[in-house]
């Protein structure tokens, strides 16, 4: 039971029971997981641990991660990697070595870590295939993969008593992430944004673009991943009445990499605001501290890469991470998923640009709050929030 003075509420997602996995599970067995903390917040350093993980699930996510960039890029690279492959025959041997090592890739996480940990976590894989297609997306959001993304970057969940189950069950929520880096990882857990606050689906939203890409737009719809338009959207809260989940920077947020201050780029997103008032829907401002140290990205001096990323709604920048691995894993750095109190938003037909500039400030103070309240928890008393 959690105290009665608990204002917060912590879930150390990458240690969760592998038995306690699955669409199944009641979420009052998650609930009990809980740490809880007063008003103040949780103490310095107590939510920024690199926690131990197993060998296979370590591997698997090296290989699983580094698959999953690569087949981003593949479908942009491919008429390059040909045109040279034909006009420049020196290049043929790094050409078959470069696709060579993404075969090998696909081979292992298909042939060897698919089964393995299919039989591993068996409460996230039901025997018996529904015919309910939001119930064959709620199980497929326990997929190995998603879950061993927690264990490996050591994941942990707050949230503010405001959000307790079942006090948001009211409503669809809009959960709007920051910052973006190369990858938001912490956005991952996706059964736990369904299932951890109201019981409804939370479908995550993604570049249009990326929704063409082979194999990886069918993975993502699997998980109910919708087009990041406005259409879409409203459709999803207004219509279907489940949740949104989106990562608020976009793109341009891969390129706010600063060691001394945290940047977000924030000050031009309003058209989620427009959006949450035309549903009468609240916005939950959700912060992932750690995703910006998760990999490097090696930005050309003249911001060509950038620009045409920008443009294009999709990253067209080499970066690295673990062991320098380019386009590879993460570093095993811990990430904290801060999730801040819902700004609720009254239903307007036709929001206005003072009403729309309003919210949008009361969300970025959101941010300003989550940020303070929980960075010395992180260890990064000494770190600033800087909106761009």
């Amino acid at each position: 039971m959690a105290s009665a003075s608990a204002e917060y509420y912590s879930l150390d997602v990458g240690q969760f029971p592998d038995q306690l996995w699955g669409p199944s599970v009641d979420v009052k067995e998650w609930l009990k997981l809980c740490k809880t903390a007063p008003a103040q917040g949780f103490p310095p350093n107590s939510l920024n641990k690199v926690k131990p993980v197993d060998f296979v699930v370590n591997a698997e996510r090296c290989i699983g991660i580094a698959l999953y960039m690569v087949m981003n890029l593949l479908p942009f690279a491919l008429v390059p990697l040909l045109a040279l492959y034909y006009f420049l025959p020196v290049s043929r041997i790094l050409i078959l070595c470069f696709m060579g090592y993404v075969a090998t890739l696909a081979l292992l996480e298909v042939l060897y870590f698919g089964p393995h940990f299919k039989n591993r976590y068996t409460m996230a894989y039901p025997k018996e295939v529904p015919d309910d297609k939001l119930q064959n997306v709620r199980n497929a959001q326990y997929t190995y993969t998603e879950y061993n993304i927690q264990k490996y970057a050591s994941a942990t969940w707050v949230w503010p008593k405001s959000l307790h189950f079942p006090a948001a069950e009211s409503s669809p929520l809009i959960f709007c992430v920051v910052p973006h880096g190369v990858a938001p990882l912490g956005i991952t857990a996706y059964a736990l944004w369904s299932k951890l606050f109201n019981s409804r689906l939370c479908h995550w939203t993604t570049a249009p673009v990326v929704l063409k890409i082979p194999i990886v737009s069918t993975l993502l719809r699997a998980l109910g991943y919708i087009p990041a338009k406005a259409a879409a959207i409203q459709d999803t809260l207004m219509k279907k009445e489940e949740s949104v989940g989106i990562v608020l920077d976009g793109v341009a947020g891969m390129f706010q990499q600063d060691d001394a201050v945290e940047k977000a780029f924030l000050k031009s997103r309003k058209g989620i605001v427009k959006i949450a008032l035309k549903a009468g829907v609240p916005l939950v401002p959700v912060y992932g501290f750690g995703h910006t140290k998760l990999w490097k990205v090696v930005v050309d001096p003249f911001g060509i890469l950038e620009a045409l990323s920008v443009k294009m709604d999709t990253s067209l920048v080499p970066f690295y991470g673990r062991w320098g691995w380019p386009i590879g894993p993460p570093k095993r750095v811990p990430l904290l998923i801060a999730i801040g109190d819902p700004i609720a938003c009254p239903q307007v037909e036709n929001p206005t640009q003072v009403q729309i500039d309003e919210y949008h400030e009361r969300l970025l103070k959101g941010y300003s709050d989550l940020f303070e309240k929980h960075k010395a928890a992180y260890g990064w008393s000494d770190k600033t929030l800087k909106f761009v």
